[in-house]
């Protein structure tokens, strides 16, 4: 990557997507960030330069920077990504760490965080705007949807289908050939063991239905 990168949010997912360009050499021109208490300061000596309406700093973005966006919060992200799409023109690049193993015969789309040690393999495909943290492990021929977040961790067998939305804690296993529906959320150190319905929360070993 020859542009340097803006990133959207300045917390702990901003941090962690600064220490992933960096791993690659990759230079953060300035965090952009809606907390007020944020604006003029520093995390770890890059300035929070305004918020991420601020016309001043996204006329930059797609012209002399690339964006990534670093929002935990599904529904802001989508907001963000849908202004960099429809007035810059612009789509946000992957992040993704240098120690990260990514087979050649996966498929990546745009603005995924891909953290620290995480594992794609062969023939797995990941959506749009995904989150994978440290030491998730996708198998082969896994497909995730767009806009999923799946904790450090986390193991995704081989032939798992995960719909977009779906949120997957931190330690959990989905077992080969599963199928989570979209919007799903899995409660840390869970097990799934069986196909998971749209929306649904579980939690649990082996992970069930929570009221």
């Amino acid at each position: 990557m020859e542009k340097p990168v803006v990133i959207f949010g300045a917390g702990s997912l901003g941090r962690s997507a600064m220490e992933i360009f960096n791993s690659n050499n990759v230079l953060v021109y300035g965090f952009l960030d809606d907390d007020e208490t944020l604006q003029g300061k520093e995390i770890d000596d890059v300035a929070v330069l305004g918020t991420t309406d601020d016309e001043s700093f996204l006329q930059i973005v797609g012209k002399d920077c690339e964006a990534f966006v670093a929002v935990d919060e599904n529904e802001l992200r989508k907001s963000i990504v849908e202004t960099l799409n429809d007035s810059r023109k612009v789509m946000p690049v992957n992040a993704i760490h240098s120690s990260a193993i990514i087979a050649k015969t996966a498929s990546l789309g745009h603005g995924n965080l891909v953290g620290a040690g995480v594992i794609v393999g062969s023939g797995a495909s990941i959506g749009n705007h995904c989150l994978l943290h440290s030491r998730v492990v996708v198998d082969h021929e896994a497909k995730l949807g767009n806009y999923v977040q799946v904790g450090a961790g986390a193991n995704i067998n081989a032939g798992v289908v995960i719909g977009d939305e779906v949120f997957i804690g931190s330690g959990v296993t989905v077992v080969s050939g599963i199928k989570i529906g979209k919007g799903a959320r899995i409660g840390a150190g869970s097990v799934v063991v069986k196909h998971v319905e749209k929306n649904a929360v579980l939690f649990g070993n082996p992970a069930m239905e929570v009221k």
